[in-house]
């Protein structure tokens, strides 16, 4: 569930200090010759390895049909000193997505599947309420863009450590509501995938994870590669082993790879669906996964996506189009990263609950010096224009006063102090308006203290007018992609106000759970908090919108919002539901 600007908000928190190595320096090379690029990753892996506490990191880079380079590096087993290398066998995490959409799009062009065709018609046991009549239906297509409108999770049995098939979600959705209308905004959707995955299914008569075994991973000689439904890669937290659970969406996130098994996946992508004489996909189908699908979405915000593939987050200039997807769990992260022009890739996967940012890095820097080798063409990344600090005007001031909700949970912003004083998932930040009319990031060092941290130096936002929204716009370089919503209170019904209080989920759950549960009201708007005791100093906080006297749905746009939160009464006790767990009020 990977998303630049969330990883660079929390990797921030945990930032060490730099590592004092130089970079090596460039050599004159002859076109091909990768040996620089080589030597620049390894300095590169090392020293994010270091400043970030991460165990094993293995990478590949491919050229075409030639893997030019692959390697380990620190751990796979830290407390039996076995190495890693490119053959140790990682949790691929969201990666899996490109495989579920890779299926999806072989059964269609079998035509077993129409991919614009309502999914209910290749899924017949699929049905969800809606609140949106008028809005065409989930397709194939728009839930492999991540425009489905489906919810982003069906949080009851989701991550633990035995979980249920996946399939269950078909059903545990039939008293949930789509979150959005399909086709109207970007929201990432772990259901979505384990629908598919439960398509594939039911199309091809074949478990899913057999289904991927004898149609992508035997013919492309993966030979270590797997759809599991329980975790057996060790994972770490500032290399110290952490206990690992399992996702229940199978087609979402649970490939067990290595880097040596993704580059023959790279390697067919390139050869326009085939490898080694056998045509896994067609070329119309390779070219149409990296294709932008929703250029012409209402909120696009330049956050383009195919097929599966994600086609922004990663920026290499003079590359042309950059198809990735990462795959972050809270234990581990990996990224996979093309220039379909170029024919050029990197796969980079890691056991460090650490190295959400280092994955991303450590890719886009592969990229961007293969693509020199390769053709000689050498840009800088943009950089962004320091432009200088101001005060903020009455009208800043009068915006971002109030709640906005945020790629990371609710934000509270004041103005009280004349300046813009930001709290959010536990911290406190300070927004800076500059004369070229963007907003930097600064971290309030003890909450008092704002100071540039590295991480946020290429961040910049603005407020956008949109379908009477008022959006948050986030920039890193070139890029931009919606940060965020301002919130407007509303009129609480007695319902909910009567419900505020301590919350504890009904029934135990094999994984992680929240110590902290709470309803609120805050300056007119209602709000939910929770708290991990695995990360303590985070607090998660999200608004809700009652949209009647017993339900609510999660504010804002985008991934895990528009999500319902219902009055229940059971057994005769007054209770919460949500995303299929019950809640019910702690005794004083």
């Amino acid at each position: 569930m990977p998303n630049r600007l969330i990883c660079l908000a929390v990797s921030t928190l945990l930032l060490l200090g730099a590592c004092a190595t130089p970079a090596p320096v460039a050599e004159k090379t002859v076109q091909g010759d990768y040996r620089y690029t080589e030597k620049y990753l390894s300095w590169l892996v090392d020293r994010e390895m270091a400043e970030n506490n991460i165990t094993g990191i293995s990478v590949a880079l491919v050229d075409d049909q030639r893997v030019v380079w692959q390697k380990g590096f620190g751990y796979a087993d830290l407390e039996n000193k076995a190495p890693a290398t490119p053959e140790t066998i990682y949790r691929a995490g969201s990666i899996a997505k490109v495989f579920t959409a890779a299926a999806t799009m072989q059964l269609a062009e079998q035509g077993k599947l129409n991919i614009d065709a309502p999914l209910a018609a290749a899924l017949p046991d699929f049905a969800i309420k809606t609140r949106f009549p008028k809005a065409g239906p989930v397709t194939p297509r728009n839930i492999m863009t991540h425009h489905s409108g489906l919810p982003s999770n069906f949080l009851r049995g989701m991550f633990v450590r035995a979980p249920g098939r996946f399939e269950s979600v078909v059903e545990g959705l039939h008293e949930e509501h789509l979150a959005f209308p399909p086709n109207y905004v970007f929201s990432y959707s772990n259901v979505g995938m384990a629908l598919l995955g439960a398509t594939v299914q039911q199309i091809s008569g074949e478990a899913f994870d057999d289904y991927m075994q004898h149609h992508f991973f035997a013919p492309l000689g993966m030979n270590q590669s797997s759809f599991a439904s329980r975790a057996v890669a060790k994972a770490y937290d500032s290399n110290k082993e952490i206990e690992v659970f399992s996702l229940r969406d199978m087609p979402a996130a649970n490939l067990l790879t290595n880097v040596v098994d993704l580059s023959h996946f790279l390697q067919m992508q390139f050869a326009d669906g085939n490898y080694q004489g056998k045509q896994i996909l067609s070329s119309a189908t390779t070219h149409e996964m990296v294709r932008v699908q929703n250029a012409n979405f209402p909120l696009t915000f330049n956050s383009y996506v195919g097929l599966g593939w994600m086609l922004h987050g990663i920026e290499v200039p003079g590359g042309g189009t950059v198809a990735s997807h990462g795959g972050s769990l809270p234990d581990s992260h990996s990224m996979m990263a093309i220039l379909p022009e170029h024919k050029l890739g990197v796969v980079v996967l890691s056991n460090s609950a650490t190295s959400a940012v280092s994955v991303s890095k450590i890719a886009a820097e592969g990229l961007r010096l293969m693509l020199e080798a390769k053709t000689g063409i050498r840009q800088e990344a943009k950089k962004v224009a320091r432009s200088p600090e101001r005060a903020p005007t009455t009208e800043e001031l009068n915006m971002f006063n109030g709640h906005f909700d945020t790629l990371v949970g609710l934000a509270k912003v004041s103005t009280a102090s004349g300046k813009i004083d930001v709290d959010a998932v536990g911290h406190h930040f300070q927004l800076v308006p500059h004369e070229d009319g963007l907003l930097s990031l600064k971290y309030k060092v003890f909450g008092l203290v704002p100071v540039h941290v590295g991480a946020f130096e290429d961040i910049r936002l603005s407020i956008a007018n949109i379908d009477g929204k008022q959006i948050i716009v986030g920039r890193i370089g070139g890029e931009s992609l919606m940060f965020g919503e301002k919130l407007k209170p509303t009129n609480i019904p007695d319902s909910f106000l009567q419900r505020i209080g301590q919350y504890e989920i009904i029934g135990k759950i094999d994984g992680p759970s929240p110590d902290h549960i709470v309803l609120k009201e805050d300056d007119g708007l209602l709000v939910g908090e929770v708290r991990f005791p695995e990360k303590p100093e985070l607090l998660l906080r999200i608004g809700f919108q009652p949209i009647s006297d017993n339900e609510a749905v999660t504010a804002g746009l985008g991934s895990g919002r528009g999500d319902t939160l219902r009055l229940i009464n059971q057994d005769n006790e007054e209770r919460l539901g949500f995303s299929g767990y019950q809640l019910r009020k702690k005794l004083n």
